[in-house]
């Protein structure tokens, strides 16, 4: 036997270098809504005709769904912001696992795989390990339309009994108001036989963009944006050309909490207002300005005080703009108390907002916030989507340099975030950097 030797492993990784205490000026343009892209992309599959989608963002997440479309035949053709697809060829039902585990809106597939062809096997999906995203309300709604279900090691097989192989409309009243749920069962409802209720429904926007969408290729769906939607069913659907989607609220939301954060007179377009009134109100009563139009908002912030937020389902404050907001009120003056009710792990970027100086306890899933006069810099690493997005915000505040990792996380999400930032002057730079890795093995001769 030989002693210890030493393998040198070298490997390259990325981060934002974000040089803090710069005032930004300008325009920032929010791109589609992530959210709301992939299941558009995904009712495609519910058609042979062609689906085209416009403003839709350059997103790590929208190329995942590229690439499994692709792998269950569906023709994909993307030019710019626009994106075409023909599922004239669908011809398999099964997505593969190592695309569907680490994309969550994968899942999807499963409602129009299940209208369209009658069957359905999926595995179940990863995403980010922000807490328990259970698909049971999926697969409930799924049996009440008549699809036999069954878990098996980590994939969802369905299918439909019977010679039609179409599902049959049926009332749901969901435990939660799920917004994966309603879209699940939205999407296999609109080809099934007689009317389906959906009660319970979740509210947020991307249902109400979806159900836009499906309508517009000839499905026949009310109450969407509201708690009670009705499907009648429909024999087949059809394409539709040049459908836009929304605007991106959150990246909206994040962009009106960077220039707050910063003290920043600024203007974010598009948005649509109603899709953040409970962010709008809150930003008003931490003492920012807001000036609102059909196109977008214009924010002058004052000086920052201390609010409360709780987040909810839509229409209240969102999850996915929790963090963000927590590393406003680190600088804000007084104290604020943030409540987390959607996703019991996403309190994980508390620690890293430490690390710059930030005085913050956590109560279970409540963060109780000490305002400080500033942060300082620090290497920090997003732990989720959203968290990366909030040490981003933290390091544009913050004295002295910021180097912000878990960028694999943040490309799913936000479009080119630090080109937009630049562009209204941050000082913000992707620095791939090479890291070695000394590692001590014993070899046995």
């Amino acid at each position: 036997m030989t002693g210890p030797t030493t393998a040198s492993q070298n490997s390259l990784t990325e981060h934002l270098a974000v040089q803090g205490g710069k005032i930004l000026n300008g325009t920032l343009k929010v791109s589609g809504a992530k959210n709301s892209a992939l299941v558009l992309m995904t009712a495609s599959l519910l058609t042979r005709d062609v689906v085209e989608l416009c403003n839709v963002p350059e997103l790590t997440d929208i190329a995942g769904m590229v690439d499994i479309l692709r792998c269950l035949g569906v023709g994909v053709e993307r030019s710019n912001n626009r994106i075409r697809l023909q599922a004239d060829g669908l011809s398999n039902a099964e997505p593969p696992y190592e695309l569907v585990n680490s994309l969550r809106a994968s899942f999807f597939s499963i409602g129009p795989l299940l209208g369209r062809l009658g069957q359905a096997k999926v595995p179940l999906p990863g995403g980010c390990r922000i807490g328990a995203r259970p698909v049971v309300e999926h697969i409930r709604g799924l049996k009440a339309l008549g699809a036999q279900v069954t878990v098996e090691h980590g994939t969802v097989n369905a299918a439909v009994p019977g010679k039609s192989s179409r599902l049959k409309g049926a009332s749901i009243i969901l435990d939660c108001p799920s917004v994966g749920a309603t879209e699940t069962v939205l999407m296999a409802a609109v080809l099934a036989e007689g009317t389906t209720t959906i009660e319970n429904a979740a509210q947020e926007p991307e249902v109400q963009d979806l159900a836009q969408l499906l309508n517009a290729m000839g499905a026949e769906i009310t109450g969407a944006g509201g708690p009670v939607i009705t499907i009648q069913g429909v024999e087949r659907l059809h394409g539709v050309n040049n459908y836009p989607v929304i605007p991106d609220r959150i990246e909206a939301g994040t962009f009106l909490i960077a220039a707050a954060i910063t003290g920043s007179p600024m203007r974010i377009e598009p948005v649509i207002p109603e899709h953040l009134n409970a962010v709008l109100q809150k930003l008003r009563d931490c003492g920012c300005r807001l000036d609102i139009d059909d196109a977008g908002v214009s924010i002058t912030p004052g000086p920052l005080q201390a609010v409360d937020i709780t987040t909810q389902p839509f229409p209240g404050f969102p999850t996915d703009l929790q963090a963000p907001f927590m590393a406003l009120m680190s600088v804000a003056q007084g104290t604020s108390v943030i409540t987390e009710k959607i996703y019991e792990n996403r309190l994980q970027h508390v620690a890293e907002l430490q690390r710059m100086g930030a005085s913050i306890r956590v109560e279970g899933s409540t963060a109780v916030v000490e305002g400080v006069p500033q942060l300082s810099g620090a290497p920090v690493t997003g732990s989720d989507l959203r968290a990366s997005a909030a040490m981003v915000l933290a390091g544009l505040a913050a004295k002295g340099v910021t180097r912000v990792s878990g960028l694999p996380h943040l490309d799913r999400g936000y479009d080119n975030i630090e080109k937009k930032l630049s562009s209204v002057g941050a000082l913000i730079e992707r620095q791939e950097v090479e890291i070695k890795e000394e590692k001590s093995r014993t070899e046995i001769t």
